[in-house]
């Protein structure tokens, strides 16, 4: 079970959906070889949307990408193909692709699937919790309480949600868990105010953490959906403050550099 449980901790580490690099117009790369030449596209643009590298309406030129990537442009034509079947990208005839953009409507739509998705998740994950499992999660939560720089609540708020989903042992309803998450995130994460703060989310995590511990599965998975009700009522807030604008990423990011996503 250890030797599991280490794994999971790997691969929680690798891949959350809120990390951002340092430049706000990079695009990861990687290795061709080891993947193939549409993934690696695939794989680097929706990353780089989910971290807000590229931002709604952003043009994404076959050229320009073909070259970045070292490859030409019939992968890129492919991957940006996969990605308009994600929703994350338009696809305009004669006039190229670009990044698509989302409505609040849609992102509190968005929000509701993810209470369907990641109860489901906690209510089988729990049977299946051992002692690696809820220390890891409490470990996350400490560094959360300790850090003061809101960009890194988000990194830190997925590890803990997807430390309690693992044990599921569902991969494709934890793929579609990360990749609604990476949705979500992509829009909320620079809108929920700073007012809010971090220490109502936290004190979510760790109730809903003890209850995973005493296997109280009705009641954790009730106030997981609690805690997520209370992003949606959090992202409306924000909404109102700011009359509707910069629900896109990348949008006034002036006045939203203090923003960041908690829950």
């Amino acid at each position: 079970m250890k030797n599991g449980t280490s794994s999971r901790k790997k691969r929680r580490s690798s891949t959350p959906p809120d990390k951002r690099p340092g430049a706000a117009n990079t695009i990861r790369t990687a290795d061709v070889s080891k993947s193939s030449a549409p993934d690696v596209v695939r794989d680097g643009l929706r990353k780089a949307i989910f971290d807000g590298d590229l931002a709604a309406g952003t043009q994404l030129r076959q050229d320009e990408l073909a070259s970045r990537f070292g490859t030409s442009r019939i992968p890129v034509r492919e991957a940006l193909r996969q990605l308009e079947s994600e929703g994350l990208v338009t696809l305009h005839p004669n006039r190229g692709a670009a990044v698509s953009s989302v409505s609040l409507e849609d992102v509190l739509e968005l929000l509701e699937i993810r209470i369907g998705l990641e109860c489901r998740a906690l209510k089988l994950a729990i049977p299946n919790m051992v002692g690696d499992d809820f220390d890891l999660a409490a470990e996350i939560l400490r560094d959360y309480d300790d850090e003061p720089e809101p960009h890194k609540w988000g990194e830190m708020n997925w590890r803990f949600h997807e430390t309690l989903y693992v044990p599921c042992q569902r991969p494709k309803l934890l793929s579609m868990i990360e990749s609604n998450y990476g949705h979500v995130g992509r829009f909320v994460r620079l809108q929920v105010s700073m007012a809010a703060g971090k220490e109502q989310p936290n004190r979510d995590h760790w109730a809903i953490l003890d209850a995973c511990r005493a296997g109280e599965i009705s009641k954790a998975v009730k106030l997981l959906e609690e805690h997520i009700l209370g992003t949606q009522k959090s992202l409306m807030a924000a909404m109102r403050r700011t009359s509707g604008r910069g629900l896109e990423p990348g949008a006034d990011r002036s006045r939203n550099s203090q923003r960041a996503r908690s829950a």
